[in-house]
């Protein structure tokens, strides 16, 4: 059962220097207890496609066409009012700064209580257990004496546990991810992730996992959308797509991958940087930066369908990694 699906989403900031198409035409959709892999370099989209998920696009940017359906129910359309009664209870985000999350002035107990309160008639005691369990679960060690805490007592990888743990307190359908486990080591990281796949599986709970780090993705989710300049230009199952990558810019990042390159040999890069959403030139936006473009990278490449549940953007499909490694 299909819980998130997005169609056709275009986020545009609307600036004095001109318009920033940062979400272009990107389509994708989660099932119940799956977790859906979105990458690609920063600049890509990623985060701003999770804020459009949530509704939480500022001026001067806003939600242009598309649709962003939960459970059916098209979330653009909803009200101010009507959002704010589904996030942190349908719908939960965990952001990449925990300072985002948490209020500094404000201990952790009362913000967690707060959050389960806000959705939940329930008493306080019984909402300060859920929170301690909260925080069991993401690997904090003493939870009583760390709800007592305000945020700044926290080190930075404590406080990014208690914003996953705010998001995992009222077992949302859909969560948002914005690379959750960036400032954690890597124990920590892999029991996060491990809680996040027991959630999905035991609940229902579909994921959008944002990241750049494909070695994340591949333990993780059970789909991969690769976003570039705005745009989805691969997207498939995880293991047939870092297997079998299509798109030059996916094989790209597979390449610069340390545990790929041999000793002594300097690691692969993808040539040149992102271009500039404000000065996008017509055609694939990864021309300028792909060893295989040519004259008609210069017209901009439909979504095909190159193998089953396989989608593409590009004039010139991979044939093997060894061709850009």
């Amino acid at each position: 059962m299909t819980v998130l699906s997005v169609e056709n989403l275009k986020t545009h900031f609307f600036t004095k220097a001109g318009v920033v198409k940062a979400v272009d035409d990107v389509s994708f959709s989660v099932d119940a207890g799956k977790v859906l892999g979105l990458v690609g370099e920063s600049g890509s989209g990623k985060t701003v496609t999770g804020f459009s998920i949530m509704g939480l696009v500022d001026p001067p940017g806003r939600i242009v066409s598309g649709r962003v359906l939960l459970e059916g129910h098209n979330l653009p359309d909803h009200s101010d009012d009507a959002m704010r009664k589904l996030r942190g209870d349908r719908i939960a985000m965990i952001f990449q700064d925990p300072m985002m999350t948490l209020n500094p002035v404000l201990r952790i107990d009362t913000q967690m209580m707060e959050t389960v309160l806000a959705h939940r008639a329930v008493s306080r005691d019984s909402a300060r257990e859920l929170a301690r369990n909260a925080l069991g679960r993401v690997g904090i060690p003493s939870p009583d004496e760390r709800l007592k805490a305000y945020p700044h007592q926290l080190s930075g990888g404590m406080r990014q546990r208690v914003a996953s743990a705010i998001a995992l307190l009222n077992n949302p359908r859909v969560i948002i991810a914005d690379e959750p486990t960036t400032a954690l080591d890597v124990t920590i990281q892999a029991q996060i992730i491990y809680e996040v796949q027991k959630l999905a599986r035991e609940t229902g709970t579909a994921m959008v996992w944002i990241t750049h780090d494909l070695s994340v993705i591949a333990g993780l989710a059970d789909d991969v959308c690769v976003m570039y300049a705005g745009r989805i230009v691969e997207s498939g199952p995880t293991a047939d797509l870092l297997d079998h990558p299509l798109h030059p810019y996916t094989a790209g990042l597979i390449a610069s991958i340390p545990s790929r390159n041999q000793r002594g040999k300097p690691l692969h890069q993808i040539p040149g940087m992102t271009p500039s959403l404000l000065r996008l030139k017509p055609g694939c936006a990864f021309r300028d930066r792909c060893p295989h473009a040519d004259a008609v990278c210069e017209q901009a490449p439909e979504i095909t369908c190159p193998a089953p549940a396989r989608t593409l953007r590009c004039f010139h499909p991979m044939t093997a990694l060894e061709e850009i490694t």
